[in-house]
């Protein structure tokens, strides 16, 4: 019998300890880790700066009310400004969902403090934002949606890559455009260089704020430390968590000075976010990833070639995604029978997101593995 509520579809393998890009089971038994709980340990297992920084803090203050002054934050927050485009400030919370909910706020109270009735925001279909209301509210996905309507209104939802669908649902109460330029969740989804550079003219036209979900596919994860510096965008907002902390819970708004200002005291906050614990591994995290942007690429780039003769591949650097002609959980089971962690996302397309820190020879066993399973399913 379990005392956990059933929310998650839980694989047959319970893990004990990890290190580098392996976990271990309760017998022993070696995984290769190409899931990294999904986009979250950046650096792998038991890293030994992160976990230094961990038991050190630890031993010092793990918790202080955000009501007093936080020099830890303050100094993870310039790391993540001085990568930023421009001038910016930070509020920290606890995961990329409340990160969301952060900036659809900041996004609110932009426009009221200017008298502006705009509220509303565009975002995509097959997006994925969060499981919060008003994050759920704004991922475009019906099966997400499910027995949680009346949804929060103020959501409109356009055709990814498609800027004639975005220009269509402009209303005079709109106020932004949110997306990610990889669509993790909905399979891996790439975004057209082109129709960025139409959302962000369009966003400049109209005076809308342009939001970038950067929760799954920030910290170094496409190769860039954030991924909207593909594009050459200067988004207004963007969102962080997922590998911010290595593991260790930690998510933010980062905002330009102007929108930044519009949040007071008291009009937005977090008990937990930023505490002293989170901030250590935030900054071991965002100073090792930092030097890791070129071996992304490279170990990606080799990882997609790899890839190609099993099917369709998509992604950039380390977030990869494989379209199969069929459901690829079955994919996954026999995968983890022969010690490969894989993940399966919109039934047919297989996402890699391993820790950053993977080797060529990783990939290599990992596609080994990957061309047997295949084979038999």
């Amino acid at each position: 019998m379990s005392f956990l509520m059933d929310t998650y579809r839980r694989l047959p393998v319970s893990f004990v300890y990890g290190k580098g890009v392996y976990l271990y089971d309760e017998k022993g038994k070696e995984y290769l880790d190409f899931v990294s709980g999904v986009a979250v340990n950046v650096l792998g297992h038991s890293d030994e700066d992160l976990t230094k920084a961990l038991c050190g803090q630890a031993t010092k203050l793990i918790h202080v009310s955000n009501l007093y002054q936080n020099p830890w934050q303050e100094e993870v927050a310039k790391l993540l400004v001085e990568r930023f485009w421009t001038e910016a400030k930070v509020f920290f919370c606890n995961s990329g969902a409340e990160a969301n909910e952060g900036a659809i706020k900041l996004l609110r109270r932009f426009f009221w403090e200017r008298g502006e009735k705009r509220y509303r925001i565009i975002t995509f279909r097959k997006g994925f934002h969060g499981r919060t209301f008003g994050a759920m509210s704004a991922t475009a996905q019906e099966k997400i949606h499910i027995g949680f309507e009346p949804l929060l209104d103020g959501f409109d939802y356009a055709d990814y890559n498609d800027i004639n669908s975005v220009k269509a649902l402009l209303k005079k109460e709109t106020g932004g455009i949110m997306l990610e330029v990889i669509q993790g969740e909905g399979g891996i989804n790439e975004t057209d260089a082109e129709f960025l550079q139409e959302v962000q003219e369009l966003c400049k036209k109209e005076g809308l704020l342009l939001i970038i979900d950067e929760v799954q596919t920030g910290i170094g994860r496409t190769g860039k430390f954030y991924s909207y510096e593909h594009f050459e965008l200067q988004p207004d907002i963007i969102t962080l968590a997922k590998g911010l902390g290595g593991g260790f819970p930690i998510g933010c708004v980062v905002a330009r000075e102007e929108v930044a200002q519009s949040f007071k005291p008291g009009s937005h906050g977090s008990t937990f976010g930023g505490n002293p614990l989170a901030c250590a591994c935030a900054k071991v995290v965002i100073e090792k990833v930092s030097k890791l942007l070129d071996h992304v690429v490279e170990v990606g780039e080799y990882f997609k070639e790899r890839l190609r003769p099993f099917g369709k591949v998509r992604g950039r650097g380390l977030m990869l995604g494989l379209e199969l002609n069929k459901n690829c959980q079955d994919v996954v089971l026999k995968a983890l029978e022969k010690g490969l962690l894989i993940n399966c996302t919109a039934e047919r397309v297989l996402r890699f997101v391993p820790p950053l820190i993977v080797q060529r020879e990783h990939v290599d066993k990992a596609v080994e593995i990957l061309g047997e399973v295949i084979n038999t399913c």
